[in-house]
């Protein structure tokens, strides 16, 4: 019902000729579809978010439909395409295709190369890369090639079948991107990650208990609970082949930064974090990183600004299985009317630390 008032509210936004050459001039994307204008001194006509230039008002008009602009006869504005896709959707379908070929290539591909299958400039295509998919192409090539080697040391018979298999060209290329790759060597990789050592300590907080966990690479997991116990089997079952080791004093700073993120969340929190996942959990934890304290978004405005505006439920998903509670503010995602939603840590204690960053 919501979304259907909104829709008659967009529609009823250029009734008039007013609001109609106002969201020209601002190139609004929300009025494509709605009308289209010509220019009769060109004689073309464009879908309201073109990026031409701004045309004389005199010399403008505006029409319900592109079949209606070409029974005045004006032809199509051969660079927003008004019969077609809409230009967010070109660019969609571009990038889309972009990373089908950096998925299927054998080595890395250049910038350029990716560019030219997108029908783009190499600088104009980064830039629309990254506002599509929240990475750069070099990153989401990292993330997917991260992705390769993983599957390859689980089926592979050895180290280097699996390094051969996901595209390397040989070894030394793969073994100085290995610990950034995989967070640890190979061979520990394939063991499961026995052998890595992750440092961990239990404390309370207004909240109830907080463990407190990290790697070498910063902080890999904040867990919110009411029985520590229960905590600490949960850090077990995510690692549960690594050297789990109890805190030091100086890990007690990071316990103590942690907690005060907890009770006073504008603080800020600028310890590093080992976010392990896929490239698509990553962009959406990256942009929950994003939300200020004190602010909310839907899932839906989550999925928009990752590029994915579909992807919903993957977002929903993304946000349950994060691990690191607070310092990625999972907390600030509720549901499209504004009501509180799951929360792997609580519902009150979702409710609590929203009404903490508000106050």
């Amino acid at each position: 019902m919501i979304r259907s008032t909104q829709l008659q509210n967009t529609d009823q936004l250029f009734t008039s000729d007013e609001a109609k050459w106002q969201a020209l001039v601002e190139k609004d994307p929300a009025a494509d579809g709605k009308f289209c204008y010509a220019v009769k001194t060109t004689g073309v006509y464009c879908r309201p978010s073109c990026l031409s230039r701004v045309p004389l008002r005199k010399n403008v008009a505006f029409f319900d439909s592109p079949e209606a602009a070409e029974q005045a006869g004006f032809r199509a504005c051969k660079r927003c395409c008004p019969t077609g896709l809409t230009i967010a959707a070109q660019r969609a379908t571009a990038v889309a295709k972009a990373c089908r070929a950096i998925e299927a290539a054998e080595e890395l591909p250049t910038l350029s190369s990716v560019a030219k299958t997108a029908g783009m400039s190499p600088y104009h295509f980064h830039r629309v890369f990254k506002a599509t998919t929240g990475l750069t192409p070099k990153a989401y090539a990292q993330a997917h090639r991260s992705k390769r080697i993983r599957e390859e040391l689980a089926k592979r018979n050895t180290i280097t079948e699996a390094i051969y298999g996901a595209g390397f060209n040989s070894n030394s290329r793969f073994y100085e991107k290995s610990s950034e790759t995989l967070g640890m060597t190979p061979s520990l990789f394939r063991k499961g990650g026995t052998g890595v050592s992750i440092r961990f300590a239990l404390a309370e907080c207004s909240l109830g208990s907080v463990l407190v966990a990290a790697s070498q690479k910063g902080v890999c997991a904040i867990f919110l609970g009411d029985d520590p116990e229960i905590l600490v089997q949960d850090l077990q079952n995510k690692f549960p082949k690594a050297n789990l080791i109890g805190g030091d004093r100086d890990f007690e700073q990071i316990v103590a930064q942690v907690i005060g993120l907890i009770e006073a969340p504008k603080t800020g929190f600028n310890l590093p974090l080992d976010m392990r996942g896929t490239a698509f959990q990553q962009r959406v934890w990256r942009a929950l990183r994003e939300i200020p304290a004190g602010s909310t978004l839907s899932y839906g405005d989550l999925a928009t600004r990752i590029g994915a505006p579909k992807a919903v439920r993957a977002v929903a998903r993304a946000c349950a299985t994060n691990s690191i509670a607070v310092a990625i503010p999972c907390h600030r995602v509720v549901r499209n009317n504004g009501a509180l939603s799951g929360y792997r840590w609580g519902v009150e204690r979702k409710d609590t630390l929203l009404k903490r960053e508000a106050a």
